[in-house]
């Protein structure tokens, strides 16, 4: 067989070389022309699968490396009989903790304890749900929307307006929908924007189109109070440099962006190509990643709490680092940020995930222990 694949799936020929022939290609500019008589495309979130794409081609399996698929036209796969696949959770880990490392950054600018705050976590698919379990864990508030899972009877949710209401922190981490009673585009429009409650800290890291980004960089001009941190943009890789530098942590969308994500994105599409061709899956992940440069931490029981869940997360991942270089390559001219956008994240440095972190106890300490435990860390 024939792939063509996103030059950025990392481990792609210790997957699928096996399977046939492989030719790389930037992801962001794929065409039909490129596929060839390929029967099999291996993709990222950066390429729009669809009839334009696809129609006439040789391409019988389409797998995306990538917790979402709002980039491939399902009902036109569908009607070709065209097999398809995606990594649902395989990145969400990584999101998680870009989350919490924004919200210690925010916290310390704020002087606030995060315990104090009350958080609203809108869509619970694979990373809200986790977000919300850690949070939880940690002991603080949290506010749960998700009105398909709320309409199929399911107890805990709460309405959006409730979130705008009730809290003063939201996250967003929802699909990109543009149409039916679940859309989302533009969910947070500049109605909903200018109702947040004073002082509210504002996290998108699911698709850009979810909020308004005109609206918000109005509101932010107007709301000296309102804090936000962007990963995904309107128009990627083009954004609104305005709105950019408006935000505490501008990303170029790599919340999702660790080792182990990535891995596990090209793993799970490995075991679906195996699945669709009726042939075990005789690799394994376990076998291939690297090993943490990064192996142990002990923290003495006296340590507070607090001060520890800080060390922890930025001893693994640290989103400031991203934002500023981010911001760094917006002083370009408009194709140069565009390239720069791209470039932020095919040479992105290696990053793990907290739940590959073990940390020793020095002593005897039930707050260190439920701490670390609801972190994901591993206890030794």
């Amino acid at each position: 067989m024939r792939i063509v694949a996103d030059e950025n799936i990392p481990l792609l020929d210790e997957f699928f070389a096996a399977f046939g022939e492989i030719r790389r290609l930037p992801g962001r500019t794929l065409e039909r022309d490129a596929l060839g008589d390929a029967q099999l495309l291996l993709v990222r979130s950066v390429t729009r699968v669809d009839e334009a794409l696809l129609a006439g081609s040789a391409v019988r399996f389409v797998g995306t490396c990538t917790i979402g698929t709002d980039h491939l036209d399902l009902d036109y796969l569908q009607r070709q009989g065209i097999a398809w696949a995606s990594a649902p959770g395989c990145n969400a880990r990584g999101v998680v903790d870009y989350v919490l490392g924004s919200l210690l950054v925010l916290a310390e600018d704020a002087g606030v304890a995060l315990a104090e705050r009350r958080f609203g976590i809108v869509g619970a698919g694979q990373v809200g749900e986790r977000l919300a379990r850690v949070m939880r864990g940690l002991g603080w508030r949290v506010e749960v929307c998700d009105p398909p899972r709320a309409r199929a009877g399911e107890p805990g949710f709460v309405s959006l307006d409730e979130i705008l209401t009730r809290c003063d922190v939201i996250s967003l981490h929802t699909p990109l929908a543009r149409d039916g009673q679940d859309a989302t585009w533009h969910l947070l429009d500049e109605t909903r924007l200018a109702s947040l409650r004073p002082g509210t800290w504002l996290i998108n890291a699911s698709r850009g189109g979810v909020v308004d980004n005109q609206a918000l960089n109005r509101v932010l001009q107007q709301r000296s109070d309102l804090r936000a941190v962007l990963d995904v943009w309107e128009g990627e890789p083009q954004v609104d440099v305005e709105l950019a530098r408006r935000c505490r942590l501008a990303t170029p969308h790599v919340a999702g962006y660790s080792l182990d994500g990535k891995l596990r994105g090209s793993e799970q599409i490995y075991q679906a190509l195996c699945a669709w061709l009726g042939q075990p899956a005789a690799l394994r992940l376990a076998d291939m990643s690297p090993a943490q440069w990064l192996r142990q931490l002990e923290l003495d029981a006296d340590c507070p709490p607090d001060w520890a869940l800080a060390t922890l997360c930025r001893a693994v991942y640290d989103p400031r680092r991203d934002s500023a270089d981010f911001i760094r390559s917006l002083q370009a001219e408009a194709e140069q940020r565009r390239l720069a956008f791209d470039a932020l994240r095919k040479h992105y440095p290696m990053r793990r995930e907290i739940d590959g972190l073990q940390v020793r106890i020095s002593g005897e300490s039930s707050p260190l222990r439920d701490m670390v435990k609801a972190l994901g860390a591993r206890l030794v």
